[in-house]
């Protein structure tokens, strides 16, 4: 079974605590905040790995975690970062946001990353809180958490020509007679059920990626036949070959169908440059027909060529007839990933949202959230600083302009505060 798609879940490590600590050595009377920061989370990062076809490995393995960071400790020791989480994908995967639908990253280039996650950054221990007024601090932070998020993959193969054409006009023999590929070659319809690839060597400074594009059939754009499955991967191709049976009752007429349903499909998969090619030129009944097949096309205004994939026969001209047309086709430059923006501070994440919620209040933002998630609440300067905060930011006054009363509920993130004067 070939997969071109799969649906994972990425969960970057998060952060490491940090430490609330103080100098107890001999012969130091005053010994001050030693307490150490927690380790960075790691990242989860998709890589292109060249030697990948498919997404197969997502079909067993649909979870994936990164390692969080260490918590630090005394003697200002800070923890440990936690190791990234590498994860291979084949090149032409498309990164999607499962549940946004925003399109992350296009891998294609081997080399090519992409932080599908971040870890969340270490919190600070309490050497890092003192200041003039307050030497000895009592303060720590949790660590930030690491991002999660679900993701859709999509594979569209990377080859520079396609073959097309309806079930069993011989895509596949084709292929084998040009490539080293061996894909099934069977006398009956929708003998190949995945794309294959082979790569052609016309000589030392000319070669292309092949691709064998499962049959077409009417309708495919709608979800018929096996075609409809595999359309995509034609977007990637910068040539087609259009190969038409030679015994079908009426070639033109198939060709007009399979470009209706490039057509219907879209992405500019009509607009492609089509080589049409009558196939099985071998038979006599198809040699006999042959100056008729040709003068219907050129009336059509769509020049053909003949060949035979079985005997090989014409594979040669159409390989070179290929390789200049490709030359004239500039291959399409495909954006790198963008950078990710998750845990770095802007003016929207300052901002934040007051909502009635039952008999409660709920205070929604992304910086008010992170902030309540990292204090340690079993610590009162913690909790000081973090009200403390709330009121820089401007939230107490937009609770109480909201008609918030001693004794409400307040939920920010996970965390749930009791209102008090």
């Amino acid at each position: 079974m070939f997969y071109d798609e799969a649906l994972i879940y990425v969960k970057a490590g998060d952060g490491g605590d940090g430490c609330v600590a103080f100098r107890r050595e001999k012969y130091v009377p005053y010994g001050g905040p030693a307490g150490g920061d927690g380790g960075k989370g790691g990242d989860v990062v998709l890589y292109v790995d060249p030697h990948l076809n498919t997404l197969y490995r997502f079909s067993k393995q649909h979870h994936f975690r990164a390692a969080r960071g260490e918590h630090g400790s005394g003697q200002n020791r800070h923890g440990a970062s936690g190791a990234d989480l590498r994860i291979p994908v084949p090149p032409g995967t498309l990164v999607y946001d499962a549940d946004s639908g925003e399109l992350l990253g296009d891998l294609t280039r081997p080399g090519q990353e992409l932080v599908v996650a971040r870890g969340g950054r270490g919190g600070r221990g309490n050497a890092r809180f003192v200041t003039p007024g307050n030497q000895a601090p009592r303060i720590a932070e949790h660590g930030e958490r690491g991002q999660e998020r679900n993701l859709r993959l999509e594979l569209k193969l990377l080859a520079d020509v396609g073959i097309i054409g309806l079930p069993n006009s011989g895509k596949s023999t084709l292929l084998a007679a040009v490539t080293a590929a061996r894909p099934k070659i069977a006398p009956y319809p929708f003998t190949t059920l995945e794309p294959n690839l082979g790569v052609v060597v016309l000589d030392p400074e000319t070669e292309f990626v092949l691709a064998d594009i499962p049959g077409l059939v009417e309708g495919a754009a709608e979800g018929k036949g096996l075609g409809h499955e595999f359309l995509r991967h034609i977007e990637r191709t910068r040539v087609l070959i259009h190969l038409l049976d030679g015994l079908s009752n009426d070639p033109l007429a198939d060709m007009v169908t399979v470009n209706r349903e490039l057509e219907a499909f879209g992405h500019g998969l009509l607009d492609k440059p089509q080589l049409v090619v009558i196939n099985k030129i071998d038979l006599p009944q198809v040699r006999e027909r042959w100056s008729a097949l040709k003068t219907a096309f050129d009336a059509h205004g769509c020049p053909v060529m003949a060949i035979s994939a079985l005997t090989r026969e014409g594979t040669q001209d159409l390989l070179y007839q290929v390789a200049r047309v490709l030359a004239e086709t500039p291959a399409e430059e495909y954006g790198f990933p963008r950078e990710i923006p998750i845990f770095r501070l802007g003016e929207d994440e300052k901002a934040f949202t007051i909502e009635r919620e039952d008999r409660a209040w709920r205070v929604r933002g992304v910086q008010v959230e992170r902030m309540a998630a990292m204090t340690v609440w079993n610590l009162d300067e913690a909790v000081h600083r973090f009200l403390r905060a709330l009121e820089r930011m401007g939230v107490v006054e937009a609770l109480e302009k909201a008609g918030v009363k001693p004794g409400d509920t307040v939920y920010i993130g996970d965390r749930e505060l009791v209102w008090e004067e």
